[in-house]
């Protein structure tokens, strides 16, 4: 089925900034879908790029125009006890929690279980934070690829003695399963509470790294991938990827 949707702002808006204001496309990809001959507003094919839509107009995308759209992302706060992809029985993926009513702000789909929306970095089932879920293939590449620049942030509690010559391991000198590990930024923020900065995603790494040096992890919080934070979004809460931030993100996988 075409995607269709009535405008019910104000003021009349360029049809490419609309699409791209509400996570459909980039305005880019807005005006070569119009070039294509594939958007229409109330029947009528839209012929010019700079075409505004008014308000009480109905725009609708083709089947074929849909086809060449991006997937779906979601920015999530993942809270513990919750596992980001395949669960194993009695617990709940994270998936589930994109909701119309743990939504924060507007999204013109809301997942069903039909969508496959796979996790792009995974955080275990005691860890909460930044989480994305994405169908997007060039995003996913960009966040979990081999060829990925892009650094991840956590804030971690532990329990255990923090001194110089712990930092220092932690920083560099680890070894996990048998591989060196790359240099970390490893500081403290206060207290018992560390700030992490990995560009790389062993399993477990962070809890693992503390075992080595006689430390363990209390609290896991991931606060940042790359250029995305995870800001003021509510724990349990979640929000779609904007096409700025998208393209952020992949920009900075590649080292822009």
């Amino acid at each position: 089925m075409a995607w269709t949707r009535t405008y019910e702002e104000p003021e009349p808006q360029r049809v490419n900034r609309w699409l791209a204001q509400s996570g459909v496309c980039s305005r880019r990809e807005a005006e070569a879908l119009i070039g294509e001959g594939l958007v229409y507003i109330d029947g009528e094919r839209v012929e010019d790029a700079g075409r505004k839509i008014q308000p009480g107009q109905t725009l609708t995308l083709t089947d074929k125009a849909e086809g060449r759209l991006e997937g779906f992302t979601a920015v999530l706060h993942k809270p513990t006890g919750v596992v980001s992809g395949q669960p194993e029985p009695g617990y709940t993926p994270a998936v589930r929690l994109l909701t119309r009513g743990r939504l924060v702000g507007e999204s013109v789909t809301i997942p069903d279980v039909q969508m496959s929306l796979p996790p792009l970095g995974r955080l275990d089932l005691d860890s909460h934070g930044l989480l994305i879920l994405s169908n997007d293939g060039v995003l996913a590449k960009a966040v979990i690829g081999p060829q990925s620049e892009l650094d991840k942030e956590y804030v971690v509690r532990v329990a255990g003695r923090i001194d110089e010559p712990t930092l220092a391991r932690l920083r560099h000198g680890l070894e996990l399963d048998g591989r060196q590990l790359r240099p970390a930024k490893v500081t403290v923020v206060e207290g018992q509470i560390l700030r992490f900065v990995l560009n790389e995603g062993r399993n477990r790494q962070i809890r693992r790294m503390c075992e080595l040096v006689g430390l363990r992890v209390m609290d896991l919080l991931r606060v940042r991938i790359g250029p995305l934070d995870l800001g003021d979004l509510p724990e349990g809460k979640w929000r779609v990827l904007s096409v700025a931030e998208r393209e952020a993100i992949i920009a900075a996988s590649q080292g822009r």
